[in-house]
């Protein structure tokens, strides 16, 4: 936590000086990204060489080949990895359709999506932490304690993400002035967040933070396959025929993009709740 605050400092910090004091524009705003990220890293790799870490590295630059462990590991990467290249490749290809609706459908899709991805933030913290505590209690072969952790973590999302949700809405004009929109772009920012903050309040968490207890599970190509699926057929195909066949513009992709969620959700809430996820721990 404390180097990623640093890394922010130092992006923030190298943005103002770069763009600003140097003139670099563009340039340095990726500049100071890229600097604050190496920093990051050598901190990072610096901290795992102490000896005194519960989880630390004897020495860089040491290879040794264990065929069982790296099996183990492409099991789960190489679908998260899948699910994750496919979910880039939508997102550009949404950002295309986007972009073919003008200049202020453009901005108020920018603007929405920046000021939406704040209330995800406890949902994206709790999901990392359920990886790590359902996968213990599957490793001990636990499965009340997993089934129980999920549904007490994914629980928690729902309040914290209500909580920040409702806040939002509450403050979302103050918010929206500070960008300086345009009136048309601005409006359009304020129908697309209050959709957005009232269905993922019920929505979001059951979508994002429940499958990473099957994740944790080892369930990771039903998650993939059903990520994948839904993100092609109803996030970038429903895309298409809500915003542009049904004239809807660029709110029809939002709208598109939750009922991806409500797909998501149905297929992990049963998935979870008929046991099918157990007695699959890849280690």
């Amino acid at each position: 936590m404390l180097t990623s605050i640093l890394m922010n400092l130092v992006n923030l910090g190298g943005n103002a000086l770069l763009i600003y004091g140097f003139q670099m524009g563009v340039a340095g705003a990726a500049t100071a990204t890229l600097v604050s990220r190496i920093l990051g890293a050598v901190l990072i790799t610096i901290l795992l060489l102490r000896q005194q870490g519960i989880i630390q590295i004897d020495r860089l630059f040491y290879p040794e080949f264990r065929p069982d462990m790296l099996k183990k590991i492409l099991q789960i990467g190489v679908p998260n990895g899948l699910e994750s290249g496919m979910f880039q490749i939508g997102k550009i290809l949404v950002q295309s359709l986007v972009a073919s609706f003008g200049t202020a459908a453009i901005a108020a899709n920018a603007v929405a999506g920046n000021i939406a991805g704040i209330p995800l933030i406890p949902g994206n913290a709790v999901g990392l932490a359920m990886i790590t505590v359902v996968g213990q209690c599957v490793g001990a072969q636990n499965y009340p304690e997993a089934k129980k952790y999920t549904l007490k973590l994914t629980g928690l999302t729902y309040a914290a993400m209500g909580a920040l949700e409702i806040l939002l809405l509450l403050i979302l004009n103050p918010v929206l002035s500070i960008y300086q929109l345009q009136p048309e772009t601005a409006e359009l920012a304020r129908i697309i967040l209050v959709y957005h903050s009232i269905v993922s309040i019920f929505i979001w968490p059951g979508a994002f933070v429940l499958p990473n207890g099957l994740r944790a599970a080892g369930d990771v190509k039903f998650t993939m396959l059903v990520s994948v699926f839904s993100m092609w057929v109803f996030r970038i195909a429903l895309s298409y025929v809500i915003a542009q066949w049904m004239n809807w513009g660029v709110f029809g992709v939002w709208v598109a993009m939750t009922i991806d969620w409500v797909v998501r959700i149905i297929f992990f809430g049963v998935r979870f709740f008929n046991g099918k996820w157990q007695n699959r721990q890849i280690i």
